[in-house]
C-alpha cells in the first residue's frame, strides 16, 4: 500500500466530512443531530421546512420542542435510554409532532448513535412525513365503521335493523337456555302512522319516527334492545324479565308517548304494543305471539299493551 502523508490524510478527512455535511444537507428526508442532552447541534434544510423553523431557531433548543406537550417526558427518557445504552440504533417508530404553526403531523422516526469529534455520543434521527398517508387511513377507517353501522342499524332512527336484531334475539335464545334466565320481547306499532303520511307528507312522517323512537329508546333500560322491523313496526328484547315485567316497562312508555306532541305539527302518537315471554321453541314463535297480542291491542282500540296468551 502506498504511503499517505499526515498532510494527505487530513485533506481527505476533510474532504470526506465536507461531503458528508453535503449529502445531509441536500437529502430530501428531516436530519438533524443531537447532542448527549437532547440539544439540536445540526438540522437539515429538509427537517427545517419540514417543522418550519429557520436554523438559527433550532440549533440550541431541546429536540422536544417540535415534540406536543403531553409525549415530552416520554421522548426525553427514551432519548436518555438510547444514549446511555450500547445499542447503535434505534428501533423505527411512528410519532405525532408539532410544527412552529402548530399544525399536527406524523412521523416515521428511526435514529442512529454516532461518536462526535469530542467522544461524546451523538444521536442521528432520519425523519419521513406519513401524515397524508396517516389520515386517508383514518378516513378509511371512518368510511369502514360507517359502512358496519349501516349494515347493523337502521339508517333513519339509528337503530338496530331486521337483520342484527333477529340475530340478537338468537343469542338471548341461546343464553336463555343456557343460564335459564328469562326474557321477553315487546313488538309495537305506531297508531294511525299511515294518515300521518298521506296529510303531512313523508318527511314528518320521517322526523315522526325519529322522535318517538328516539323517546322510547330514552325510557327503556340500557340492557333492552331497540329494533325497527320496518316500516312504523318495532320490536324490544328485554333480558332478565317476565311478561308481567315487560308489561309494566312498556305500559310506561305508551303513557310517556301519548303525553307528547311530535313534529312541528304538534301531532299527538300513540302506540300498540303485545308482549310475550320465552318459554320454549324457536325465535319465530316467539315473535309470532307477541305480535298476535299486539293485534289483539289494535282490534281493542289501540294505545295499549296486551301480554300474549300461553296458548298463543
Amino acid at each position: 500500500m502506498k504511503d499517505v502523508s499526515p498532510e494527505r490524510l487530513y485533506q481527505l478527512v476533510k474532504r470526506s466530512k465536507r461531503n458528508t455535511e453535503n449529502v445531509i444537507k441536500a437529502a430530501p428526508i428531516g436530519i438533524c443531530i443531537t447532542s448527549p442532552s437532547g440539544h439540536f447541534e445540526m438540522v437539515n434544510p429538509a427537517y427545517c421546512e419540514f417543522y418550519g423553523y429557520r436554523q438559527e431557531e433550532v440549533l440550541g433548543q431541546h429536540f422536544t420542542l417540535v415534540v406536543p406537550e403531553s409525549n415530552r417526558a416520554i421522548l426525553s427518557a427514551l432519548h436518555d435510554d438510547f444514549m446511555q445504552g450500547n445499542e447503535s440504533q434505534e428501533l423505527r417508530q411512528e410519532w405525532d409532532v408539532v410544527t412552529r404553526n402548530g399544525e399536527f403531523r406524523t412521523i416515521i422516526a428511526e435514529a442512529a448513535r454516532i461518536e462526535g469529534e469530542d467522544g461524546e455520543p451523538r444521536k442521528v434521527t432520519f425523519i419521513i412525513d406519513i401524515t397524508q398517508r396517516k389520515n386517508l387511513e383514518e378516513r378509511l377507517k371512518q368510511v369502514n365503521e360507517r359502512l358496519d353501522h349501516l349494515a347493523h342499524h337502521d339508517e333513519l332512527t339509528g337503530l338496530l335493523n331486521r337483520r342484527a336484531g333477529l340475530q340478537h334475539l338468537e343469542e338471548e335464545i341461546k343464553r336463555c337456555e343456557r343460564y335459564g334466565s328469562p326474557f321477553s320481547v315487546a313488538i309495537y306499532d305506531l297508531d294511525n302512522f299511515k294518515a300521518v303520511n298521506d296529510s303531512y307528507g313523508h318527511n314528518t312522517g320521517d322526523a315522526l319516527l325519529q322522535q318517538t323512537t328516539t323517546l322510547v329508546s330514552d325510557e327503556l333500560r340500557d340492557t333492552d334492545l331497540h329494533i325497527r322491523l320496518g316500516g312504523e313496526e318495532f320490536l324490544v328484547i328485554m333480558p332478565g324479565v317476565n311478561a308481567e315485567e315487560a308489561s309494566l316497562a312498556i305500559e310506561r312508555v305508551r303513557e310517556t308517548m301519548a303525553q307528547h306532541t311530535f313534529t312541528e305539527h304538534q301531532l299527538k302518537m300513540t302506540l300498540s304494543s303485545g308482549i310475550a315471554c320465552y318459554v320454549e321453541g324457536s325465535g319465530t314463535r316467539l315473535l309470532d305471539r307477541a305480535d298476535k297480542a299486539m293485534y289483539e291491542a289494535k282490534q281493542a282500540g289501540r294505545n295499549r299493551v296486551v301480554i300474549a296468551s300461553s296458548s298463543m
